[in-house]
């Protein structure tokens, strides 16, 4: 059962990152040298356990969070209806930012899927860079333009019936360049993490990856995947499958 874990009790078992981790926060170095420092201030890094609910439906949002190392997951509140996720949240991701302009309650849960650490800045933090830097507008908006078509995508990719190309498209979202840089070329995820995101069990997860790893477009490695085509992954489609086998 997820753990409601608001802000405040991330606050709670918060400290400063490491110099290591925060050269890990894409953003940062983007900004002027008055600016990191300030902000070197502000962010606070916390450990959060598989089933915390980072981010939960109708809380206000007081933090911009961001995936330091883990693996996370948003999703609607499955107790109004079938339960749905929306995409992964691996590491490299800072997440929330139109709820930060728009000032608003989550329309989402964000639950940790495995042991992370994960960021946080403040609001009103936030809204500050806005008002005075040119180049951290340009990541936001960088971050919504890129967001708009990751789910644009996925909804094209729900409308898919077969099940490889729900694990292929997935994947693809989740090593995303911009929105997730942490990634790189190799993803840090079990098959029963993938069955959590894709909506598949196990065992079908299991079965469209070696399939995909057969085609080139994947390597399984011990503890994750690695890429070998990410244009393959996002055009994947059930003809080329059979193409391929064919």
């Amino acid at each position: 059962m997820s753990q409601d874990l608001p802000p405040r009790a991330l606050r709670e078992r918060a400290r400063v990152p490491t110099d290591a981790e925060f050269a890990n926060i894409p953003w940062l170095a983007l900004l002027d040298p008055a600016d990191q420092r300030a902000m070197r201030q502000e962010i606070k890094i916390a450990a959060a356990e598989p089933g915390d609910l980072v981010c939960r439906i109708g809380r206000p949002a007081t933090y911009w969070f961001g995936v330091v190392d883990g693996l996370l997951k948003m999703s609607n509140d499955a107790s109004q209806g079938p339960a749905v996720t929306f995409t992964g949240v691996p590491p490299g991701a800072w997440f929330g930012e139109g709820t930060l302009l728009k000032r608003e309650p989550y329309r989402y849960n964000i639950e940790v899927l495995r042991p992370s650490l994960v960021a946080g800045l403040p609001v009103e933090a936030f809204h500050g860079l806005l008002d005075r830097s040119i180049p951290f507008n340009r990541f936001v908006l960088n971050q919504l333009n890129e967001r708009l078509g990751q789910f644009i995508a996925a909804r094209e990719t729900d409308r898919q019936n077969d099940p490889d190309t729900r694990v292929a498209r997935n994947l693809a979202a989740l090593f995303h360049p911009v929105l997730y840089p942490g990634v790189g070329e190799v993803l840090r995820i079990t098959q029963q993490e993938l069955g959590f995101l894709v909506g598949l069990s196990r065992q079908r997860v299991n079965e469209a990856l070696k399939g995909l790893q057969a085609q080139g477009l994947i390597r399984i490695e011990y503890g994750g995947v690695r890429v070998l085509s990410l244009a393959g992954l996002r055009r994947y489609a059930p003809a080329a499958r059979d193409a391929a086998v064919g």
